[in-house]
């Protein structure tokens, strides 16, 4: 029956020191002012309950009054102890005699406590540990209470029941407290460790969805695991699938082996490798891109995916190019300066030499011939000449129109004997640009002469003007000539390229170099057999 009583007791006692950690764990309520006041507060009233709850057993009384006492002083501090204290001694005076006994013991037993909690602060021992040492304490105070006022001295098991009923109850009452703080922290570690992690994720996601780069995890096997939002801005894609045909559809074919052979070098040496690949845009053009591929170790060192970071670099290769572009123009105009020097003096005396000999020899066989790749000599020469050799020319406002116009009248006789109409397609009648005249003028002349020439069998060349939104003037020549395959397009403009078979490619290179010092631009459009579109395009003033 007394077994029945403890464990009813004990109960009771645990339910009450669970009940606030259990409140505090489901409900998130705001700290509240003074928590050693209101824990010491309610620690007293369980002193209270656990005495009117005491057990009775022939005339002795047991309770674990001090059970509260002990933990408020090792979990909250003196101040909560000494309020749990007073409730409890304050109880005991109510509901038995003995007053002096009971008050020396509480007396001393708070002395001994407030001596050991400043020593444990300094020596920063754990809660639980301070349960046990301050539940050795109160043994000993209440052994030398019971022998110093001879307290049923020949009953030591009542004694010995009763310690050991109030240390049991600072076990248990330790125990929950620990368990539920432990939980607590581990939910809190947890709490801030998604937060982390959400935070991380975010930091990621944010990187990922709004950077250029292309940043796409392969697995060995070439599907795909993830692939950034880039892909849809860069490429086109909205979304890749997750197998090997749609990452198959985005690599040129051209560099597929390269890249197998790559991913295959990675999975089994295990490192880091860069490649230029090009990928194919939605709409079927290539892009370059610079892509480093890096592999991720799983379980067993095996290589279970592949991070491919690829970044645009179609304007590097642009710079390359136009670097390149640079350098020839630097070699051509040596060579003009050279050939200005050495070729044009000795040719003016070959011709002169050549015109005396005829006319005294009239019937001198291929001599129209000699002259003519003569002339055609100058003619190269005099390009160079007009290339290399930097000129003093004068701007002024000039109406495109006009100069389009003096160039057509020039051009008329050549292109009635090739049989070729020019149809004109204005939208206004004055379109102001500065410019050298004579200038523009050589551009046109160089591309409505080659538009004549690609065309063998007439036909006609449209030449549109008008002006455009972005404050730009746009000629448009348009012929139906034999085209250009797209391949060689970019190369239009470069020193020495030409598709006629005695051309030198140096009047197009020309018409470059001017139309790009009056800050304009010229675009090619052609199909074989089709014909060709030149677009130029310059800014208006005035």
């Amino acid at each position: 029956m007394l077994l029945i009583d403890y464990i009813e007791n004990l109960a009771i006692f645990s339910l009450l020191v669970s009940m606030p950690l259990v409140i505090r764990s489901f409900v998130n309520l705001r700290p509240l002012k003074y928590p050693p006041l209101w824990s010491g507060l309610y620690a007293g009233a369980v002193s209270i309950v656990l005495v009117l709850l005491a057990v009775k057993q022939q005339g002795y009384v047991y309770d674990i009054r001090y059970a509260p006492v002990i933990l408020t002083f090792a979990y909250l501090g003196p101040v909560s102890g000494i309020i749990t204290g007073i409730f409890a001694l304050s109880i005991r005076l109510l509901s038995s005699g003995n007053w002096f006994p009971a008050i020396s013991g509480w007396t001393m037993i708070m002395l001994v406590f407030l001596i050991l909690h400043t020593y444990f602060s300094r020596r920063k021992l754990p809660p639980f540990k301070r349960c046990l040492a301050l539940s050795s304490a109160y043994t000993v105070i209440y052994l030398c209470t019971v022998v110093t006022f001879r307290i049923l001295l020949n009953n030591p098991l009542f004694h010995l029941q009763y310690v050991c009923f109030v240390l049991l109850g600072v076990l248990i009452g330790g125990l929950l407290i620990e368990s539920h703080e432990r939980l607590r922290r581990t939910i809190v570690q947890r709490n801030e460790m998604e937060l982390s992690l959400n935070a991380s994720e975010y930091q990621y996601r944010l990187i990922a969805e709004n950077t250029s780069d292309l940043i796409m995890v392969l697995a060995p096997d070439h599907s795909i695991r993830y692939s950034s939002p880039s892909h849809a801005i860069v490429l086109g894609y909205p979304s890749l699938a997750q197998d090997y045909a749609e990452l198959d559809q985005i690599i040129s074919p051209d560099d597929a082996k390269m890249f197998d052979q790559t991913v295959r070098r990675i999975v089994e040496q295990k490192t880091s490798h860069s490649m230029e690949i090009r990928f194919r845009h939605r709409l079927g053009h290539l892009i370059p891109f610079d892509s480093l591929c890096k592999p991720v170790e799983g379980k067993g060192g095996r290589v279970e995916h592949i991070v491919i970071i690829s970044r645009d670099i179609s304007e590097r290769k642009q710079a390359e190019e136009f670097l390149l572009q640079s350098e020839k123009l630097t070699i051509v105009g040596e060579l003009a300066a050279g050939v200005a020097h050495e070729i044009r003096n000795p040719l003016t005396t070959i011709k002169g030499f050549l015109h005396l000999y005829k006319s005294e020899n009239p019937a001198i066989k291929y001599g129209d011939l000699i002259q003519d790749e003569l002339e055609r000599i100058e003619i190269i020469t005099n390009e160079l000449l007009s290339m290399a050799k930097p000129q003093a020319v004068a701007y002024c406002l000039v109406n495109v129109k006009d100069v389009i116009e003096q160039t057509l009248e020039f051009l008329l006789p050549q292109a009635l004997l090739r049989n070729i109409e020019f149809v004109r397609k204005f939208k206004g009648d004055y379109f102001p640009v500065t410019c050298a005249q004579n200038q523009l003028k050589q551009v046109f002349l160089n591309i409505i002469k080659n538009a004549i020439e690609a065309m063998p069998c007439g036909g006609e060349i449209h030449i549109g003007l008008e002006l455009t939104a972005d404050g730009e003037c746009l000629i448009a020549i348009q012929d139906h000539g034999v085209g250009i395959p797209e391949e060689h397009l970019h190369r239009l403009g470069q020193p020495f390229y030409s598709l006629k078979d005695k051309g030198t490619g140096l009047g197009l290179m020309i018409s470059h170099k001017i139309i790009k010092q009056y800050h304009g631009s010229i675009a090619y459009q052609s199909k074989v057999d089709e014909g060709t579109r030149i677009e130029i395009r310059l800014p208006v003033h005035g």
